[in-house]
């Protein structure tokens, strides 16, 4: 897989880069370039009237053409002007991961587009959602920093292993939503299994809490007060249906709060409710405060038990500083502290994101069990101890020692060596002979090897993912099925041929075509078309050829009675044609 690089991107880890892909811009179809185009030309239309101020500033800047479906690298060359890059991606990527670009300043966008019969919504990520949504908001500095930092937080949210479930079910909806032919029976059935996983999700973790504060501000914000809300979501900035729908009554206008991490969503549905926040800075004023109850700043009992539950690679810091990643198993508990803690499998320790030297996974390919606390009846921790503390409590190189820990636990073993941090404080103890018990259970033996004694009063933090990149290999990208493409009939490939003949001749690439013969082809061949009808319409209306525009129109009435869901969609087009006449392409 190649792509054009740039130095954002090349800042980017090697797990990242996994869920890159070729954009393949000739792929694009003449109908879908008119898709975009109409999709645009609507919002930008609309949008100009109800979105930020930021919006439209950004289409500007990021260099995003009403008319042309986005190239990712003429983006790229434009969007580094203010810190950012764009990367096209195979529809949803896992949420951390998503987040994690997040962090690196670089936008996720799934290259495909819409199909027509979806112009108006889709559940699937497309390229105007990802390119007419989110690029031109983070043109506003206070905005992109909440979006680089939200990345950046969200990407340390611990999921459950229900999320996991959660997420390949939704991808699988929209990949086949999206897919032409797919049975209606077997959307409803994926819808179904949806609503089952919802409604048996348990408490929501981490990354379901931030996922809910993701949808409610980056996908379906509004900005300003209740009563005169902007748009600036990118889901209602890139929809044509929702970004009117929401701006009426019968959406709820709610201020902006932390209640928000809360309220769950249905990516299925237009949204019942939204919620206004009063500006961008105040995002991040909600950000922190969700932050702050999250284990990677609170640690504890209950963070440790998160990690266990995720059933997923994660992190836990002690107060030393020491960082143990792997797969946590157990925790054993006095009141309500942990005093031990057991991961399994390949497990890394680390020092300020740093693997320690000898401390890999290679060290340490069957998990590594660690006590936490303090010393029974003794007040000073061991982290706290200076030289001359740790002698006189026999915590000496080359003396065998006992370690009798609070709530029942014992280290008992013969010291080789300890390790220290930047600050002086000791981080790790290395026995031989070692035996750890916990009321009578052993949990370490001798003759398992040397015993790696982690040292920690308490928790720190817990946290999705290792504290060094470099310790595991997360290049696992493994998705359980791709977007669907559909292999084209000699319908479609005739209907794509008339829409790029209709493209070339108003681009000025081949005046010579007929558009009245194109016109009268389609009218047999494909009648149920509406959308290249409405461009010929517009070709008719330059000319002022009155006898062709009220033949076309004529035709869209009969469109419109044969299939009355499109009927507001030609009357919108018909009406943009009228309105914007003066417009050069």
């Amino acid at each position: 897989m190649k792509y054009e690089s740039n130095p954002i991107l090349d800042k980017l880890p090697k797990h990242l880069k996994q869920y890159i892909k070729p954009q393949n811009y000739d792929d694009y179809s003449a109908i879908d370039q008119a898709v975009w185009r109409y999709v645009m030309r609507k919002n930008v239309d609309y949008l100009s009237r109800v979105a930020h101020e930021s919006y439209a500033e950004g289409l500007k800047k990021t260099g995003i053409s009403i008319y042309h479906i986005p190239n990712m690298y003429g983006m790229n060359r434009i969007l580094k002007e203010i810190g950012w890059a764009a990367v096209a991606v195979d529809g949803f990527i896992p949420p951390s991961a998503f987040m994690e670009f997040q962090a690196y300043n670089v936008l996720v966008i799934a290259s495909d587009i819409r199909q027509l019969e979806n112009i108006e919504y889709t559940p699937a990520p497309d390229i105007i959602h990802e390119g007419a949504g989110h690029a031109p908001i983070i043109a506003n500095p206070e905005y992109a920093e909440y979006l680089r930092r939200f990345g950046e937080i969200g990407s340390k949210a611990i999921s459950s292993a229900k999320d996991y479930e959660l997420y390949d079910a939704v991808r699988h909806l929209s990949i086949i939503k999206e897919a032409h032919g797919t049975p209606q029976e077997e959307i409803e059935q994926a819808e179904k299994h949806i609503e089952q996983l919802q409604n048996n999700m348990g408490k929501p973790s981490e990354m379901a809490l931030i996922r809910n504060l993701h949808w409610w501000t980056v996908e379906y914000g509004l900005i300003g007060t209740v009563e005169n809300p902007k748009i600036y979501g990118a889901g209602l900035l890139s929809s044509i249906g929702e970004s009117t729908w929401c701006m009426t009554d019968k959406v709820k206008k709610i201020p902006y709060s932390i209640e928000a991490a809360h309220t769950e969503f249905d990516i299925t549905k237009p949204q019942p409710q939204l919620f206004v926040t009063p500006d961008f800075a105040f995002l991040s004023q909600v950000l922190e405060d969700f932050a702050n109850t999250m284990a990677l700043r609170t640690g504890g009992l209950s963070g440790v038990q998160k990690l266990i539950e995720s059933q997923a690679l994660g992190t836990l810091e002690l107060s030393t500083g020491i960082q143990i990643s792997g797969t946590f198993k157990n925790v054993i508990a006095h009141e309500r502290n942990p005093i031990y803690i057991q991961t399994e499998g390949p497990t890394a320790l680390a020092y300020r994101e740093k693997e320690l030297v000898g401390h890999g996974t290679l060290s340490h390919p069957d998990g590594f069990g660690m006590p936490i606390g303090k010393l029974k009846g003794i007040n000073l921790a061991i982290e706290d101890m200076g030289p001359r503390d740790l002698r006189a409590y026999n915590i000496y190189e080359g003396e065998r020692t006992s370690l009798e820990f609070e709530g029942g636990l014992n280290v008992e073993g013969k010291i080789i060596t300890g390790t220290r941090n930047l600050m002086g404080k000791i981080i790790l103890i290395t026995f031989e002979d070692c035996t750890v018990t916990h009321n009578g259970n052993t949990l370490f033996a001798p003759e398992w090897g040397l015993y790696h004694m982690a040292v920690g009063q308490e928790v720190v933090s817990a946290y999705n993912g290792p504290a060094d990149l470099h310790s595991f290999d997360l290049i696992t990208h493994q998705l359980t099925e791709t977007t669907i493409k559909t292999k084209k009939g000699s319908e479609t490939m005739q209907l794509e041929a008339y829409y790029q003949q209709i493209r070339d001749f108003r681009e000025g690439k081949n005046t010579t075509i007929s558009r009245n013969k194109v016109f009268q082809e389609l009218k047999i061949k494909h009648p149920q078309d509406w959308l290249l009808s409405v461009e010929l319409y517009e070709l008719a209306k330059k000319d002022d050829n009155r006898e062709y525009q009220k033949e076309i129109l004529e035709h869209l009435e009969s469109v419109k009675l044969n299939n009355p869901k499109v009927g507001h969609l030609i009357d919108d087009g018909i009406a943009l044609v009228d309105a914007s006449l003066s417009e050069v392409q």
